[in-house]
């Protein structure tokens, strides 16, 4: 049964974070077309839930580990694009955008590491007495 609500867990939270993504590429791309906002958007939040749950799990341990797999692998993960900005980045390469691409690549990348730190942080923050 430990399985079966797993895969719960991973399938439920993975619908919601695609869901988010899907509104966050709706709402957020049109605002810049050189710049895929959405996809840069879903991976910073993605990142800021990761370090958000390490933390917080981290020091949870009682909690059952269908919550781990529910927010970092399904939420975070349907949430997260690599692929997405993968193309996205080879597109502007290939449109011989370098300055672009080398800003896209900086900002999703150092924004991630930004964004699991701050949510790491954020947890610490609010866990003080």
């Amino acid at each position: 049964m430990a399985g079966a609500y797993a895969i719960l867990a991973v399938s439920i939270g993975s619908v919601i974070g695609a869901l988010m993504r899907y509104g966050l590429s709706l709402s957020m791309n049109a605002l810049a077309p050189h710049i895929p906002m959405g996809t840069l958007a879903s991976n910073l939040i993605a990142a800021y839930i990761v370090g958000a749950a390490i933390a917080y799990f981290g020091s949870a341990p009682n909690l059952s580990p269908a919550w781990r797999l529910f927010v970092i692998t399904g939420l975070a993960g349907g949430l997260s694009t690599f692929s997405t900005f993968s193309a996205e980045l080879l597109t502007l390469l290939r449109d011989g955008r370098l300055g672009w691409s080398a800003g896209m690549l900086a900002l999703h990348v150092g924004g991630s590491l930004a964004m699991t730190v701050l949510g790491m942080a954020t947890v610490s923050l609010i866990r003080q007495p």
